[in-house]
Parts: C-alpha cells; structure tokens; sequence
C-alpha cells in the first residue's frame, strides 16, 4: 500500500549528501585522521538530515502542494550554490556524494522491504499450517497456562500498595499494573452486580468507597452462548459481569486526554472485553495522548428479552433492553470517573462492531443517552438486526419457560445460572437483540436521525464487503445455516421497503423458489446488511450528521475465514498477535495509516494524511458522506460506493 520512497526522501538525501560531503571534506583539508574523517562525515550529514527532516515533513510544508514545490525548489537551489563552492574552492564534487546517498535512500527501503516480505511469509506459512483451508472456522491453540492467567480474580487490598499505580475514584481506590509504557486497570465495576434479586433488573450505582481493590484482572464475561470458533468460551463467566478496563499512557499529563470506549462485537449473544483483539494496550503505547476504555455488558437472555406476558413478569420493565442500559451505566461510570484516570469526559468517543456498533447507532438517538459520547466508529453495524417490536423477545421469554420448565417470573429468578445458560444454548437461533420500544429507543431509528436526534455525534461509519464468513467461522456451518435461514425470513418480509433497489429484490424472489445456493445467499445476505449500514450513514447525514464512510474492500488470507470485524479491528487497534490467532497477517502500513485517522477523529482533527505524514504515502483527504474511504489490498482511495 505505501510507496517504498517519495520525492521528498530524494530531497531529503540531496541535503544529507552535502553534509557528508563537506564534512568528510573539510576533516580531510584540516589534515585529520582517516577515522576523524568519517566521524566528521557521518556527524554532519545526521545533523542536516535531521533538521531538513523536519522542515520537509513538517505539516506546514506538506499540507499545501506549493509549500511543497518551493522547498524542493530552494532544497535545489541550496545544492546547486553548495556543489559549486565544492568544485571551485575545495575541488571536490558533491555529485559523488549525492549518487551514494540516493543508494542508501534507495537500497535501505529496498532491503526492508525484502526482509518485511520475507517475515510476511514465513507468518503466513504459519497461519496455513494451522487453518489449512479454512473451513472448521477460528480455532485457538490456546496454552493451559493462558487460561489460567487470565482467569485470575481481583482481590480487596489491606496492606501497602504502589501508590504511583493507583487511582482514586468514587467508587473506590484501584490499583493497576504496569505494560510496555501503559498502565493498565482491569476489571472495575461500573454498577452493582445484577444478581439475586437484581438479575433482570436496570444496572444500579455503586455506592461510594474508600476501599482499595486490585485491577490487575479482568472481570468475568457474561454468560453467554458458546460456540466453536469463539475464544471467550476458555474465561470464566458469571452473571456478575459489570466491569470495565483501562488503558493509559504511563507518562503523567496536565493536560486531559481525548477517551476511546470500545464496544465489543458478538451478536447480543457472544463476546467480551477480555477478547484479545480488543486490547488497548498496543494502541496506547503508539498513542500515548488517548485514554481507552473496554467494557463488558449482558448478553441474549440476561439482556434482551420481554417478560411482560409471563405471570409475573410485568415487575421486570427494563429486561427487554438491559444491554443498553449496562451500556448506557459505563458510559455514566466513564463520564463521572475518568478525569481521575487523565480523560476528558467531554471528548469521549465510542467505537463499536457488528452489534457492538449497531448498539451505539441505537443509543445515538436515546434520550438516556444524550452528552455521554461525542465521536461514534461503528462497523457494520445495522438497524436491521434490531427488533421493532417486543414479540421477538415475548416469543424468546415463552421459549425459555418451555425450556426450562418454569411457570412464573419467580421460578425463573431462582434457578441456577447453569440453567440459564443451558437453556441459552438450546435457544440460540431464537434471535436476541436490542428492540426499538418506543421508551428507551425510538420506535423508528432512522426517523430519528432524519429528525436529528442524533445531530451533535461525529459519525464514522463502516462497510465490510466480506465479512459473513467472519461471522460463519465463529459460529461454525450448522449454526450459520440457521442464522441465514432466519435472515433470509427477514428479507422476504422487507420486500415492501421502498429503500431496496429492485435488482435485490429480484434476488430476494429467488430464495422463494431455490433456485439460489447457499454460496449465493450468503452474498445475497451480505449485500442486504451492508444496505442497512448504508442507509443508516444515508439517514444521518440527512439529518445534519459529519458522517465519514468507510468500505473495508481487503481481501482475506484464507478464503473460508473471510475478511471484516476480525481484520478491521486487529488493524485500527493495533494488535498483530491476536490477528494472528484468526488467521490473518497484520498489514502494518495499513495499520499505521488508519490509526493515524482513528487518533486525527478521535482528538478532533480534520481527516486529512498530508502527503509524508507517514513516511512513504501520499496525501489524503478523507471527503464526507456520500464519498467513502475505500480500504483494498492495492491501495486506499476515496470515492463512491453506492454502485456496490
């Protein structure tokens, strides 16, 4: 994707030349040793590559083309001025010089170049001898001692701890531990633990503390369907899953840092903070100035279900969307704590994934919501897969009475969680997911964004045009074949919706009579979601939104696994080992270059790479909405996407 060397090298090197040339020059002159010579050399041309570095890759040179060309034109000048003093008062030229250093330019980049290709294979042979061809989904060969580590559990502190790793919140005092240069605070709780009397209800405060607690461990996921090619299944789960982790800059700062609250992927059903992709760690140490966040919320039967027809059930109004509300009580946590951790709780933005992203599209247009995030990532994140009425989730509650033999609410509230998790699992092709209720979430999303409702959240919204493989390799073939039959259900029920181009519609009719195979429908499929995520970026700038877009065209390593949340969010984050468990090589250049846009959003900065800004790639200006940001194996352009 980058270039190996620009103009601006080539200038660079041409002033860098003349330091070494002078510089060994004036030592020979000057009747110095041989070794002083070339210290003399070596010393001046650093020098002067260093500081002509700085003045042509500085951001006033680059941002504007004329800038540009008059330094190249005065860089010129100065060696043409310097070569001529050279010739005529030391009788040396410095074309010598120069046509070495353009070797070092050329060859250095050259070699690495090489070397980096070399490593890229060698991983991907890796990779291959592990996946094969894909066709069994994620697998982890993950070590014994991993899992043990891990799962370790924070401990209240009654003696002495390192105050310099300590935070003081209102919630109590936690100590963090130290990795590379960050700090990291793991498994904090952000409301009370929704157990006993509390499961199924609204996520409550915590009360105010002076206790000291460890936060050197993450807290447990929720419970949670497990499925084949999902690596949360090897860390513990409990209903007492309310907890959040930090990651800061170890190096102090007056100044508060803009924060960065990730919202994990997982179809309502499935995944966690603990999830290796998600770690913040890399992404701190490459940007020490942003304060990240990751949190963990209930999930299918725990968060998203109708009670209101089950005898008793009418005492649990909130069940239907508890994991926005769990959502909704870490941002409040976030917003009330963080400046005690260096984050600026007006400049908080939130980056979400499949339903971590279609969660945050839906709490862009709640009231309960309103002021907690200012910034909005989401990738492939679509209001299609939400419900608009409750009877989804009054259907689910009557199934998990069926399943697990309980009449009422209170036979329900006292079984063991076990049960639960039992009948979770029987019950995982009864689609759970967030419903727009009318209370906590308008009933018509889309409307409410046209209305702006969601008109002061910057929006960068994102495309996957291969990601339901993704979604297959976790889940595994038996369980993606009843995913798609109930998308497909929900398809043939849409045909009505004035805003599906009629060539998918005729597409659509074909599923009715078979003539569409499974390969087909998957696509059919991925069209259909990507729509959603279009027309939700197409709602919201009509309503007054920023929205930048973003269409992830990468093509996957291995077919079978597929290419979107897995790559995207290795990619913005950082995370090269992770990537590797799923079967992918980080793409570093890619990385550094949409990280770069990631901090410019997140700090509130234009979207705009001058040319050099990262060495060896071109300018860009990543225009608004209906323009995207389309990111390919070749190269990274903005334009339309519509026609895809």
């Amino acid at each position: 994707m980058k270039k190996l060397f620009t103009i601006d090298d080539f200038m660079v090197a041409a002033i860098a030349a003349l330091g070494y040339g002078f510089g060994e020059t004036i030592a020979r002159l000057s009747g110095l040793s041989e070794l002083l010579c070339v210290a003399a050399s070596f010393a001046l041309g650093i020098v002067l590559e260093e500081i002509i570095s700085k003045i042509v890759f500085s951001e006033a040179v680059q941002k504007k083309p004329m800038n540009r060309v008059l330094t190249y034109i005065i860089i010129f000048i100065i060696f043409i001025i310097a070569h001529s003093v050279s010739v005529v008062w030391m009788g040396v030229s410095m074309l010598d010089y120069l046509s070495e250093e353009f070797l070092y330019v050329v060859g250095l980049p050259i070699l690495g170049f090489v070397v980096n290709l070399l490593i890229r294979a060698y991983r991907v042979r890796k990779i291959r001898k592990l996946y094969g061809d894909g066709r069994e989904g994620f697998v982890f060969d993950v070590k014994k001692e991993d899992i043990e580590e891990v799962n370790r559990q924070n401990q209240a502190i009654q003696d002495e701890y390192d105050a310099d790793l300590s935070v003081k919140t209102r919630t109590g005092i936690f100590v963090g531990k130290k990795s590379q240069d960050t700090i990291v605070y793991l498994g904090i709780p952000y409301a009370k633990p929704p157990v006993g009397e509390l499961r199924w209800k609204a996520p409550e405060p915590l009360p105010s503390s002076n206790a000291v607690f460890e936060a050197k461990n993450f807290g447990a996921s929720a419970i949670q369907v497990e499925h084949p090619g999902v690596i949360l299944k090897h860390h513990r789960q409990s209903e007492d899953c309310l907890t959040l982790n930090l990651c800061v800059g170890a190096q102090k700062s007056e100044v508060k840092k803009p924060v960065l609250v990730l919202f994990h992927y997982g179809d309502f059903t499935y995944g966690g903070a603990v999830d290796p992709l998600l770690d913040g760690t890399n992404f701190v140490n490459e940007h020490p100035g942003i304060v990240v966040v990751s949190f963990n919320f209930r999930l299918g039967i725990f968060g998203f279900i109708d009670f209101s027809e089950i005898p008793g059930g009418k005492a649990y109004p909130d069940a239907l969307n508890l994991g926005l509300l769990d959502q909704i009580a870490a941002l409040e946590w976030i917003r009330e704590n963080i400046a005690a951790f260096g984050g600026d709780p007006e400049r908080v933005t939130v980056l979400g994934f499949e339903s971590g992203a279609t969660c945050i599209c839906m709490l862009a247009a709640c009231k309960k919501a309103k002021g907690l995030f200012k910034k909005a990532v989401v990738f492939n994140g679509s209001l299609k897969m939400t419900w608009d009425t409750p009877q989804g989730p009054k259907d689910l509650a009557k199934s998990l009475l069926k399943e697990t033999k309980a009449e009422t609410m209170e036979e329900l509230c006292r079984l063991e969680t076990d049960a639960l998790k039992d009948a979770a699992q029987k019950l995982w092709q009864n689609m759970c997911a967030p419903t727009c209720d009318g209370a906590l979430i308008p009933s018509d999303v889309y409307q409410a964004y046209r209305n702006g409702e969601a008109s002061d959240i910057e929006f960068i919204v994102g495309i996957s045009g291969k990601g339901t493989k993704v979604f297959r390799s976790f889940i595994g073939d038996q369980r993606y074949a009843q995913f798609i039959s109930a998308v497909v259900t929900e398809m043939q029920n849409s045909m009505d919706d004035p805003s599906i181009p009629d060539e998918l519609k005729e597409n659509i009719r074909a599923l009715a009579d078979g003539s569409i195979g499974p390969e087909e429908k998957s696509m059919l499929i991925e069209q259909w979601l990507a729509l959603g995520v279009y027309h939700g970026a197409e709602k919201l700038s009509e309503g007054g939104n920023t929205v930048h877009l973003l269409y992830w065209d990468e093509e996957p390593l291995i077919e079978n696994l597929g290419s979107g949340t897995v790559d995207v969010t290795a990619v913005l984050l950082g995370n090269t080992e992770a990537l590797s468990m799923y079967g992918n090589v980080l793409n570093a250049d890619l990385s550094e270059t949409l990280q770069s846009l990631l901090r410019k959003f997140i700090s509130g900065n234009p979207l705009q790479l001058y040319h050099n800004e990262i060495k060896g790639f071109d300018g860009l200006t990543w225009k608004a909405f209906p323009k995207a940001l389309i990111v390919s194996d070749e190269n990274i352009v903005c334009d339309t996407i519509k026609d895809r």
